[in-house]
């Protein structure tokens, strides 16, 4: 009795909360406080959306577009979303049920007829929702070397590759984000329309939505010149600490993997797609050739959980972040913050960062985006706003998340210096390997990854991971038979690579894992399995 007593005050608090502040302002000090979590942090631009009612009522840029220049980020400022681009992937399908063209269970192999999963069941099974939802047993990331940090694969070439990726869960019995299957999405929606996934969100969702700078191919927004550069932190022990640099933006950005992170927008244009997403479809305004983007019924489905992200306890100072509930849907992850539910996803690709949230309760929906890899400020950010439009107090979230990610980079610190300690206490890194450098040298090839080199010059051994223009490296003797990997391109994570003798002595299989403990999942090197070709 008194539970349900509680329960019934607390909704009746919430609901009066939720009423008085639906018509919200943005935060008064929004600028300031931007701009000084942007310089704490040493985030060189930033660009902010937030709808209220349907209405665009910030579309702002903060900083520089790149470190050391004096061209400021303004609202029409080009970044590339990341992952949130997945939601645009999701609206595409759609607009083809809408049409009758596809429906959310139909088998893909009925849409794209070569295509095949490792487990031929799965293959038969697998539906158009599948794509969207994480839970087809791959295992997180997995296949993303396949296009991370580049590739000379086509979009064919990747879906081909799929059938060689064992699983690491049985179908449909988990959650494990992956990249790739999104990438087969995009193959399915030209095998449907007849027009490549570029072109079809570029006329079927980013014109009719009015989102008319934005852009699906990377090479328009190169051509741009009112676009964000890419920054990072790689000249430390660990990628996120250091000086930050800008990166070379050609040399990660593979057009492939477009459906899945790589469509480029600005504050106006994301204003726009937020109000689109809490009117249900709701063209603002109208649009082209009508009022809706796609039906109320397509925007349920895609805001509808469809599996269990399972939640882990945040550990302070951000513990009130840790959701009661935590799912996908279809391009959206759904939650709750204190007992409201939200719709969200971030994105991350290549020095750059974004996240898009939306409150549909609040009739509320903010985009942030910055040109970096300090996602503190993002998080922060999102949650302080997050707090103002339910009337929370206020809080420095970003500070919060700051120490969060302090801690995090001081355990991994912890956990490299004990295994130089190990290595060092069992002289470990003393000797020479069991065999003479030649023996090490040859082709090796992974089935879903393909074929790398490794030759033996000057004295040195180099490993070639062929598919991958540019990702070349020198090894350097770690421990036995087991050899750290520095890239010449110092923006991919190295990586320790460890040599199987057979009782010849002769190389039966290469394995591999990320040196950092906080590498990026995308970087899948344990999931390699080299063999002699």
């Amino acid at each position: 009795m008194l539970r349900t007593c509680s329960f019934r005050l607390f909704a009746m608090g919430m609901g009066a909360l939720l009423a008085g502040t639906a018509g919200a302002a943005p935060p008064d000090d929004l600028d300031a406080r931007v701009e000084a979590a942007m310089k704490a942090h040493g985030v060189p631009g930033m660009a902010v959306s937030i709808v209220e009612g349907g209405e665009n009522v910030v579309a702002r840029g903060y900083g520089v577009r790149r470190l050391g220049g004096n061209q400021p980020v303004d609202p029409d400022t080009l970044f590339v979303i990341g992952s949130t681009t997945k939601a645009f992937t999701a609206a595409a399908l759609a607009l083809l049920v809408d049409e009758g063209r596809i429906g959310w269970d139909d088998k893909v192999i009925d849409h794209l007829p070569g295509f095949q999963m490792y487990d031929p069941w799965v293959t038969r099974e697998i539906t158009v929702r599948d794509l969207l939802v994480h839970r087809s047993g791959l295992g997180l990331g997995a296949g993303d070397l396949m296009f991370v940090p580049r590739t000379s694969r086509s979009r064919r070439d990747i879906v081909d590759a799929l059938r060689h990726i064992k699983p690491a869960s049985s179908f449909r019995s988990g959650y494990a984000y992956d990249n790739v299957l999104y990438v087969v999405a995009g193959q399915l929606i030209e095998a449907v329309s007849g027009q490549s996934w570029e072109a079809f969100v570029r006329e079927h969702v980013l014109r009719p939505a009015g989102m008319d700078a934005s852009t699906t191919d990377v090479a328009d927004l190169l051509a741009n010149p009112d676009r964000a550069q890419p920054h990072a932190r790689i000249d430390g022990r660990i990628r996120g600490i250091g000086k930050q640099e800008m990166l070379d933006e050609t040399a990660g950005l593979p057009q492939v993997i477009a459906p899945a992170g790589l469509l480029a927008s600005n504050a106006r244009d994301m204003g726009r797609w937020l109000a689109i997403q809490l009117g249900h479809g709701a063209l603002p305004g109208g649009g082209e050739g009508g009022t809706r983007l796609f039906s109320e019924d397509a925007s349920r489905e895609m805001w509808t959980p469809q599996v269990h992200v399972p939640i882990q306890q945040a550990p302070a100072p951000i513990a009130e972040t840790t959701p009661q509930f935590s799912s996908y849907a279809l391009g959206w992850g759904v939650q709750d913050y204190r007992g409201v539910k939200i719709i969200e996803h971030g994105g991350a690709v290549l020095g750059m960062q974004s996240m898009v949230v939306l409150v549909p309760s609040l009739d509320v929906g903010f985009a942030l985006h910055i040109n970096s890899e300090d996602g503190v400020v993002l998080k922060g950010l999102m949650y302080e706003l997050l707090d103002h439009y339910m009337g929370l107090p206020g809080r420095d979230w970003v500070g919060d998340f700051a120490a969060f990610k302090q801690a995090r980079v001081d355990a991994a610190l912890g956990a490299l210096d004990a295994i130089a300690a190990q290595d060092k206490a069992k002289g470990a890194g003393t000797g020479k390997p069991a065999a003479p450098l030649p023996v090490y040298a040859g082709r090796y090839a992974d089935p879903w990854y393909g074929p790398i080199a490794v030759e033996l010059a000057d004295g040195r051994l180099r490993m070639d991971f062929e598919q991958t223009p540019g990702m070349r490296g020198t090894l350097t003797h770690a421990r036995y038979d087991t050899f750290r990997v520095d890239w010449d391109d110092a923006s991919i994570e190295p990586a320790y690579a460890t040599f199987a003798l057979d009782a010849k002595g002769e190389v039966e299989r290469i394995t591999m894992q990320a040196v950092s403990p906080l590498a990026d999942f995308s970087f899948d090197y344990q999931d390699l399995l080299f063999t002699p070709e």
